[in-house]
């Protein structure tokens, strides 16, 4: 199981800090996890993601956290109905790339529309934390998918704080056997993704995303010793050598992705290797302010934006499968969000529909998770949004949503309130 420390707990409990304000079905502290309540949405414009369809007049029965039916009869006796008038429905937002590190950033997540989130790395296992306290019903969702810290040659100073029998490491990572031991720590908290730095980051002003950060040898063993506990491995590479090797490791998805070439691109669409290009976050180091506010990166955010934008076209093109991340904490001086990742992917030559399906049917099949989330079909989890158009015709409702329902749970509400 995980072997926290003393350290890793208390440094979990100062991340998540003080609750943010919470729905009514929100549990405080010392008792039984809720049991979602049943909910009918009545005249309901559902948005069939995977036909690129709009059913109206529906109801869509939740109960017991999953969706029980959608049908065109009335909302049964007993349970709480809420009147959608016609208003569109569509599955809660999957986000494939955030560094969610507090209870109020996941809030701020999950009223965004994002209903699961897959963790690229988050300091003391705090994903790992937030994960056990949602899966139990403690906190509303989003579910977290945990990856604990980045696989890199000098790992963050704080790991060695949840893990001081690797202070040997403290000074970089200079051996296969090392990375091994790094790989093993992620593994031993229980995480659900290795995440490997292939290149150096785009976001500080003193590295080059395009330097080649290990070998691919080195990436070979990452992934086989991931592979051992059957974890998958998510790799942030912009830089072309970097991503290439990556690739050929076989690891799931390349992370940014800024510099493939054409020859990584169609290895890619060859081995079903996914592309998550977290365009959006590049416009943030382009712009002032956001997650990123610096002179250097916004030189650098501007000369990547058309290349990214043209890599996304061609793994279109060629057939790469596209996820969506958002890249960002969530954080009070975010302005980066999944919803806006969908708007970007339309402005880089996706259609409304292949947006709106890299950030929930797509992402569920690189989760491995399409039986269970990514539509709106019975037996699936109660994961959905409410939005006042359509959005296969104006996607950018999604950056707006009236109405966010994760788990069963009403989280955010703005049809309602005023009653």
């Amino acid at each position: 199981m995980q072997r926290m420390t003393t350290l890793v707990v208390a440094a979990i409990l100062a991340a998540i800090g003080p609750a943010a304000t919470q729905p009514a079905t929100t549990q405080p502290a010392g008792t039984s996890p809720v049991v979602p309540r049943r909910i009918a949405l009545v005249n309901a414009a559902v948005v069939d993601v995977v036909e690129g369809r709009v059913d109206t007049g529906r109801t869509v029965l939740l109960a017991d956290g999953r969706i029980a039916s959608i049908g065109t009869g009335s909302a049964p006796a007993g349970v709480r109905t809420i009147d959608l008038a016609g208003r569109w429905v569509l599955p809660g937002l999957i986000d494939a790339h955030v560094h969610i590190g507090n209870r109020a950033q996941m809030r701020a997540a999950l009223e965004s529309g994002v209903t699961t989130a897959r963790s690229a790395g988050a300091s003391h296992y705090v994903d790992v934390g937030l994960r056990e306290l949602v899966r139990a019903g403690h906190l509303p969702g989003p579910d977290i998918l945990a990856a604990g810290y980045h696989v890199r040659t000098s790992p963050a100073p704080e790991l060695f704080l949840s893990d001081p029998d690797l202070g040997d490491l403290m000074n970089g990572i200079t051996t296969v056997a090392g990375l091994r031991r790094m790989v093993r720590a992620n593994l031993a908290h229980g995480v659900d993704w290795i995440k490997v730095n292939a290149t150096e980051r785009a976001g500080t002003p003193d590295t080059d995303p395009r330097k080649q950060m290990f070998t691919a040898g080195e990436l070979e063993t990452i992934v086989g010793e991931a592979a051992l506990k059957e974890i998958p491995v998510q790799a942030h590479a912009h830089g072309a050598e970097g991503a290439d090797a990556a690739v050929r490791a076989g690891v799931r998805s390349i992370e940014h992705g800024t510099y493939l070439t054409e020859a990584t691109l169609s290895l890619m669409a060859k081995m079903g290797t996914w592309l998550v290009p977290t365009a959006d976050i590049v416009n943030d180091l382009a712009e002032p302010g956001g997650d990123y506010d610096d002179a250097a990166l916004q030189r650098r955010g501007q000369m990547m934006q058309p290349i990214l934008r043209r890599v996304i076209q061609r793994a279109r093109a060629l057939g790469v499968p596209i996820g969506a991340g958002s890249d960002t904490s969530y954080g009070p001086r975010s302005v980066t969000t999944l919803a806006r990742e969908i708007v970007v992917l339309t402005e880089a030559g996706l259609t409304p529909l292949e947006a709106l399906q890299a950030a929930t049917t797509s992402n569920a099949a690189l989760l491995k998770r399409e039986q269970r989330i990514g539509r709106l079909a019975a037996g699936f989890e109660a994961d959905l949004l409410v939005v006042a158009a359509n959005p296969l015709d104006d996607v950018r409702s999604v950056l707006d949503p009236l109405l966010v329902i994760s788990n069963g749970h009403v989280a955010l509400d703005r049809l309602t309130f005023g009653k």
